[in-house]
């Protein structure tokens, strides 16, 4: 993760600490918590508007009060990986998608290995439902945050989806 930013704060969640950075727009990137630390746990925290509202709506989805989250974004990416995130935060609460259906909305079929990486290198995951997509086969095939395939179990079960690992 890039060390510009303009804006970062924490929080706790029941995933571990998050830690959430902004331009002053919108929110560029979350870190959840992986073996006790946050990629940017040197710098001071240093909060703005979008930061207040982000933790704000992160605690009502963590208390089971939101299902959508209503914030600005902007990830740093390609436009492949932009237009993957944005199809991404199409995927509402509780609902999954393989990253096929992903390739397809986006219309690049036959394009999974790329739609993975895109999905993997996520930077503002839970607020875009990178969790919500499994493999061709309905498996959990990984998840790049936190403590990784336990997190995503987690997210799932809190959006009552129900999966065997």
């Amino acid at each position: 993760m890039s060390t510009s930013f303009a804006y970062l704060t924490r929080m706790q969640s029941p995933l571990g600490r998050l830690e959430i950075t902004s331009d002053g727009q919108g929110v560029t990137s979350l870190s959840i918590e992986r073996s006790g630390h946050l990629p940017l746990e040197e710098h001071p925290e240093r909060s703005t508007p979008v930061l207040d509202l982000t933790e704000r709506q992160l605690t009502e989805y963590f208390a089971g009060d939101r299902k959508q989250f209503d914030l600005p974004v902007n990830p740093a990416g390609t436009p492949f990986r932009r237009a993957v995130w944005e199809q991404l935060a199409r995927l509402e609460f509780g609902h999954l998608a393989t990253y096929g259906e992903l390739g397809l909305e986006i219309g690049r079929p036959g394009s999974g290995r790329a739609i993975g990486g895109a999905v993997g290198a996520n930077p503002i995951p839970i607020i875009i439902g990178c969790h919500r997509v499994l493999g061709s086969n309905g498996k959990i095939t990984g998840y790049s945050g936190g403590e990784g395939i336990p997190t995503k179990l987690w997210l799932l079960s809190h959006e009552g989806i129900m999966l065997a690992a």
